[in-house]
């Protein structure tokens, strides 16, 4: 399975585990909790996916790479203890199943999963212990607290010299996943987390070289999913600082020199497009028709090299409607907690009341790491307007600042509009209805970002090529299969 239907996957199993009947037991016994077990090739994006999960789940993620233990750290420190008419060893507490206790107390949050990464690469001293852990959970005296569910990841021995294999008793304890890497799969993710454009189009024209492990003369050649978003946030950072990009920062992360080369020569010809094109002016409205018939003449490459500046501009401003509807909608809560806050007490009292309780709710969230980067910086600005309005006088000045606001929300969605028109106003100068123009349209269904503005605002264009261009891809599929059988 690709890694999208294992995050489907996981998140129902969790789910199933952590189901409790109406006495507050869980349904599926402990002992029937199997731990789940990842299989995978490095840099798929096997610890992301957790990480992602116990977000979205609001549980706590305690993550460990067993290959930094030994056996002392994981199992704890052996004592005596007088029992009566004799001595016995016991061990101290294991320093994972504290950490649990620890977060739980640090957090307020019972529930959690434990992420044990490189599972089958642990020393040949603590393999025993772990493995009656992954059976028992538990280390010597001391199990796991109820509600936490192990979920572990390795990797096959083709792609690590210290594999150790599970036997077969081992196996048969474990709900086993076996993940392959699927560049079509990381599309969608990495549409979604805004990873750079140029790195979605190079890979939706080059897909052979999304992820490769390969053994050469000049030693080990590798390019991985988790090497392309990391390229991904340096090349964005570049950009901001206007640094030129260069091979060996591309061969820092894409650590295949070939595939390296390669895209920074895709990458300097994508930036020369933006320019020459001049895409951040059509997504305001100004589109040069001759340009655009220019494009319909220009080589594959170019062609898709638009669309891909074209897809990550438009979802540039769908990002923002979304993120400035989401503040909007926020802070209209903080504001409606104000307005109930103010039957029982002054406004300076009952702003600082909710200010202290957003903080709280914030420092708490943060703690267990149920905050992305996104969910963080929406909080923040939401505690920043919070606190500017301790100058205004009263909750009528907060009402008019709050209108300030709407208005902003009102501008964002006007601009997205005027992007997405324009956008599919020179794709269907330059492509009409061509493999170009589904290219953009699947782009565009991919993000979330603009499936939920394009839910929340229809847009008659968009309405009509995605009814017109993807019908007929699915008849010309279903065409071709009924040729291939007969």
């Amino acid at each position: 399975m690709n890694i999208t239907e294992a995050k489907k996957e996981i998140k129902n199993t969790i789910k199933a585990y952590l189901k409790k009947d109406e006495f507050g037991n869980y349904v599926i016994p402990l002992k029937s909790q199997r731990p789940i077990l990842l299989m995978g090739a490095p840099g798929i994006g096997k610890t992301a996916l957790m990480e992602q999960i116990s977000r979205e789940l609001g549980l706590n993620l305690v993550s460990y790479s067993i290959t930094h233990h030994t056996r002392q750290s994981a199992l704890g420190l052996p004592y005596i203890v007088e029992k009566e008419g004799y001595s016995a060893t016991n061990y101290t507490m294991s320093e994972i199943i504290a950490e649990i206790y620890d977060s739980i107390k640090r957090t307020g949050i019972n529930e959690g999963i434990l992420f044990l990464d490189e599972i089958n690469c642990v020393s040949e001293t603590l393999a025993p212990a772990l493995l009656r852990f992954l059976q028992y959970k538990s280390f010597g005296t001391h199990a796991m607290p109820k509600g936490f569910v192990v979920v572990a990841a390795g990797n096959p021995p083709e792609y690590n010299r210290s594999v150790r294999e599970f036997d077969i008793v081992t196996l048969d304890r474990m709900k086993k996943l076996d993940i392959e890497p699927s560049l079509d799969a990381w599309l969608g993710y990495a549409y979604n987390e805004e990873v750079h454009g140029s790195i979605i189009s190079y890979l939706n024209l080059k897909k052979d070289n999304f992820y490769k492990i390969e053994a050469t003369v000049d030693g080990i050649m590798i390019a991985t999913a988790r090497g392309w978003e990391d390229l991904s946030h340096i090349i964005k950072a570049y950009e901001s600082e206007d640094i030129p990009l260069n091979y060996e920062e591309v061969r820092a992360y894409i650590q295949n020199t070939d595939i390296a080369k390669d895209f920074l020569i895709y990458y300097e010809l994508y930036r020369k497009y933006e320019s020459d094109y001049r895409i951040g002016e059509v997504l305001k409205g100004n589109v040069d028709s001759g340009s655009a018939r220019r494009l319909g003449y220009g080589n594959f490459d170019e062609k898709i090299s638009i669309i891909g500046l074209l897809s990550s501009g438009v979802g540039g401003y769908f990002s923002e409607y979304c993120m400035y509807d989401d503040y909007v909608t926020d802070l209209y809560n903080a504001l409606n907690r104000l307005k109930v806050i103010l039957t029982k007490e002054d406004f300076k009292t009952a702003l600082e009341e909710v200010i202290e309780e957003r903080k709280s709710i914030y420092e708490v969230k943060k703690t267990a790491e149920l905050l992305s980067r996104r969910d963080e910086k929406l909080s923040l600005k939401v505690l920043e307007t919070l606190n500017g309005y301790r100058t205004l006088g009263g909750f009528d000045e907060v009402k008019e600042a709050f209108a300030v606001e709407r208005e902003k929300r009102e501008e964002k969605t006007a601009a997205a509009e005027t992007a997405l028109n324009s956008a599919f106003k020179f794709v269907d100068i330059a492509f009409g209805k061509s493999q170009e123009t589904v290219l953009f349209i699947t782009a565009l269904n991919m993000d979330k970002n603009a499936c939920r503005y394009l839910e929340d605002n229809p847009n008659e264009l968009y309405i009509k090529y995605n009814r017109e261009l993807l019908f007929e891809e699915k008849d010309k599929a279903i065409r071709k299969e009924i040729a291939e059988l007969n």
